[in-house]
């Protein structure tokens, strides 16, 4: 039985500041979880923390690039040799963030191993890069072109580590969960990659959705896959305590449910958590959805 082990990657280097001054409170998800006795509820092994560096914009202005991207170059790096240990010895990491940049760590490890795939579950396409500014507005917060980025799209100090860019293929990501309007669905599209919207899920049903992705992965030969949880994936109406509330989202039964047969697959080799922001929930039940999701469907036997 391979051994699950949970690893602090609370870095918010990916986000605007959400207000002037100020610094995304997503940093203390890992915390916020861990104080639901998430080791425990896990039974998963202590992986420690990965320290992230300090949040500073410094002088940077619209049109620099990625904000904090030398740091989050330093820090991906730093993420990826923890999880490319973990994983390459057989445990099942589950990664805490922190925003969505740090799935390039976990990527970026795996592409260090083999090929593997991503189901990346999120309420945006996030595919904002160079090449459709017009659409997606101005490059800058890494946390919003994460797809983009681990498939190749991007500064190469953050798409090109090692020399090993793109760290996934364009076939190889599964988006699910974004909302029904989602802009980058048309480019998504165009360049075949895969991706089911909130609607389509709930037609034809989050279990069968998630067979259909395994199957997916099964054609491509991949070595495994990872899934990318962020918690805006979920409507507000459930977990309104994120950087982006935008209504239509899954309900927590429904996410369960995608994610079950996701997390059952011996081919699935680990998870990071993303988004959801302590600061957001005083009464801390956005901290307790989460603990008991993961519990449910992560939790070791």
């Amino acid at each position: 039985m391979r051994r699950t082990v949970l690893i602090d990657a609370p870095s918010n280097l990916g986000l605007r500041p959400p207000a002037p001054g100020t610094v995304p409170g997503c940093y203390k998800l890992a915390g916020a979880l861990r104080e639901q006795g998430l080791l425990r509820r896990l039974g998963a092994l202590e992986g420690g923390v990965v320290v992230p560096p300090r949040y500073d914009l410094g002088e940077w202005k619209e049109g620099d690039g990625d904000f904090n991207a030398a740091a989050l170059a330093a820090y991906t790096s730093r993420l990826a040799t923890r999880i490319e240990g973990h994983v390459g010895s057989g445990d099942f990491p589950v990664v805490l963030g922190g925003d969505c940049s740090i799935l390039l760590g976990a990527v970026l490890a795996l592409r260090r191993l083999g090929r593997y795939g991503v189901a990346y579950l999120d309420g945006h396409g996030d595919f904002r890069h160079p090449g459709n500014t017009a659409v997606s507005g101005p490059v800058g917060a890494a946390a919003g072109e994460g797809v983009a980025q681990i498939t190749g799209r991007g500064q190469a100090d953050l798409t090109d580590l090692d020399g090993l860019r793109p760290y996934v293929r364009d076939e190889d990501v599964c988006v699910l969960g974004i909302r029904d309007a989602d802009e980058d669905q048309e480019e998504l599209t165009g360049l075949g990659i895969s991706h089911a919207p909130v609607g389509e899920i709930r037609r034809r049903g989050p279990e069968a959705v998630a067979r259909e992705v395994l199957t997916h992965f099964q054609r491509s030969h991949l070595d495994g896959f990872w899934i990318h949880l962020d918690a805006d994936v979920l409507d507000p109406s459930v977990m309104p305590a994120v950087d982006s509330p935008d209504p239509g989202g899954l309900l927590t039964g429904e996410l369960r449910s995608l994610l079950g047969p996701l997390a059952a697959s011996p081919r699935c080799v680990g998870i990071n958590v993303t988004i959801y922001d302590p600061d957001r929930d005083p009464e801390g039940t956005g901290a307790v959805l989460l603990a008991e999701l993961l519990e449910s469907v992560f939790a070791q036997p």
